[in-house]
């Protein structure tokens, strides 16, 4: 289902990249942690990484990272031929340990942020306000001020409540600042707004899974899937939650569906 070799997957659990377990016939099972890893795994072998590579990476990596952290925990990408670790805000190659840093957007989000707040002053001048304006001044600002952005798609949602972009992108600024039950709201307000808004219901299934409330999200995660069939990551979450309910045929059913999506 992911596309690795079983042999490879063996490797990594023997080097301790897993925390798999014995079944009573000696066979290994994995739980949700170790398919985040094998997942990860599978891109940098998609993205033609060489396996000694990935198991150097990784292997790396477990020494790097505080001691109890799990693998599972941050997010492993391939950059080109470059292996790169983000956990929250840091960025660093697990092969040399160097910390990297992202000057293209950095120099972008300088050079920008002078015209965004230029803009934000006029439009806030303005005799006339326009709620779409003001969201597309939002998504501007978020390169290079979140709480500037934050402040533009509310003014946007009291210019018109009905504006389920500006719902959306609010929540999701809310999210990521660790307030899921802020973003339920704004995410549900969207879906009266547009029943067949398609991320409004991914995003509304990610809180509520972030909330701990794992029927409602299955719920929403469902709903963004009829709406929108080709949502990987929405059987990939699927899996997890029914990994984690102990339901493991609706768990494999989905990542399978992931499978099928992502090759």
């Amino acid at each position: 289902m992911l596309g690795l070799r079983p042999a490879q997957i063996r490797s990594w659990a023997n080097k301790g990249f897993l925390d798999a377990e014995r079944g009573a016939g000696g066979e290994l099972r994995f739980g949700f942690r170790d398919l985040i890893v094998l997942r990860a795994a599978g891109e940098l072998s998609a993205a033609t990484i060489p396996p000694r590579k990935i198991a150097s990476a990784l292997e790396k990596l477990r020494e790097q990272l505080p001691r109890g952290r799990s693998l599972a925990g941050v997010r492993i990408s391939a950059d080109g031929e470059r292996i790169v670790v983000r956990d929250g805000g840091k960025v660093w190659n697990p092969e040399s340990g160097q910390s990297l840093f992202d000057f293209a957007v950095s120099e972008i989000a300088a050079k920008t942020r002078p015209f965004a707040e230029a803009r934000a002053e006029a439009q806030s001048r303005a005799d006339e306000e326009s709620a779409d304006r003001w969201y597309e001044l939002g998504c501007e600002l978020e390169l290079t001020s979140v709480e500037e952005a934050q402040r533009a798609y509310e003014r946007a949602i009291r210019l018109d409540p009905d504006h389920a972009d500006a719902h959306i992108n609010l929540g999701r600024l809310l999210h990521e600042q660790r307030a899921p039950a802020l973003a339920e709201k704004h995410y549900r307000r969207a879906l009266e707004i547009d029943s067949a808004n398609a991320l409004a219901a991914f995003d509304l299934g990610v809180a509520l899974e972030d909330l701990g409330r794992l029927a409602e999200a299955i719920g929403a995660y469902e709903r963004a899937l009829e709406l929108d069939p080709s949502n990987a990551d929405a059987h990939y979450n699927l899996a997890g939650i029914f990994e984690r309910r102990g339901e493991k045929a609706d768990a494999v059913r989905h990542l399978k569906e992931y499978r099928a999506l992502v090759t």
